[in-house]
């Protein structure tokens, strides 16, 4: 891999990654147009780590607020100390209850959901399952649902559209998002619970394709591209962030259906 490929596969993951367009289904896509490889296993967990920061850096109060959350469970639970279920304890609580549906959406059909990779006709109507996601979280009525007013059929609810996500042209944070909104929450907390629940996610995905580099081996590295896309993944991924919230602040979400819809069409009439 070249320093060029690496950023521009940097920058792609960082973008497609937090924007509500489906960066799995844009992978198959482009494969399918380029007959280009993916990037290898190494490479992918490097780029993930990449958007693993942005979230870090753009939500650092809530990460630190978790982190500390933990270790206060943690010590509760070892009788270190009292257990007191506070904001972000509770908030602990409803992302490991969101997670369950998808580790059991993505364990139970993961040989399904590969073969789905080798479809672009398939991503093509599931991007057109996205807009309409995208479109209708536009028309959901505001409410003020905050963290500590969540159940467990909300984490529940929204965990399942997670789960769907593993599909490739649903986009994570656009069902999730739309999921969070359709449960209640306010959209900044939409937004919020939906890329914190997406840590465990990217930190299982990287763990499991560690596996895989461990099988191979990691010899013939090259260090800059690796580095490079850590580094665009991340800036890239900031960016995309903060102009979703931007554009879901202002109740434009559907001209990101517009965006899926045009490319779905294109992608089935051209598969």
């Amino acid at each position: 891999m070249t320093l060029i490929e690496g950023i521009i596969l940097g920058v792609f993951q960082g973008l497609t990654e937090f924007l509500p367009i489906s960066s799995s289904g844009h992978l198959v896509i482009i494969k399918s147009i380029l007959k280009v490889e993916e990037p290898g296993s190494l490479y992918e967990i490097a780029l993930h780590l990449g958007t693993l920061f942005s979230i870090i850096i753009v939500f650092y109060e809530d990460v630190k607020n978790l982190v500390k959350g933990t270790v206060n469970i943690l010590a509760g639970f070892l009788k270190i100390k009292s257990l007191k279920i506070d904001t972000y304890e509770y908030l602990i609580i409803m992302i490991i209850v969101g997670s369950i549906p998808t580790a059991v959406i993505g364990f139970t059909f993961q040989d399904f959901i590969e073969k789905l990779f080798n479809s672009p006709s398939f991503v093509g109507f599931m991007l057109i399952i996205t807009g309409f996601f995208l479109l209708l979280s536009d028309k959901i009525p505001k409410k003020n649902k905050s963290f500590s007013d969540m159940k467990v059929g909300d984490a529940v609810f929204i965990g399942f559209f997670q789960g769907l996500a593993v599909t490739p042209g649903i986009s994570r944070s656009g069902a999730t998002i739309f999921a969070g909104l359709l449960r209640g929450l306010s959209h900044q907390n939409a937004v919020r619970y939906s890329f914190l629940l997406s840590l465990p996610a990217v930190l299982g995905a990287a763990l499991l394709k560690s596996k895989d580099v461990l099988d191979i081996g990691i010899n013939n590295i090259f260090v800059t591209p690796l580095v490079a896309g850590v580094i665009t993944s991340a800036v890239s991924g900031i960016i995309a962030i903060k102009f979703l919230i931007n554009i879901l602040n202002r109740g434009k979400l559907y001209y990101f259906s517009i965006y899926c819809w045009i490319l779905a069409l294109l992608v089935i009439l051209f598969a």
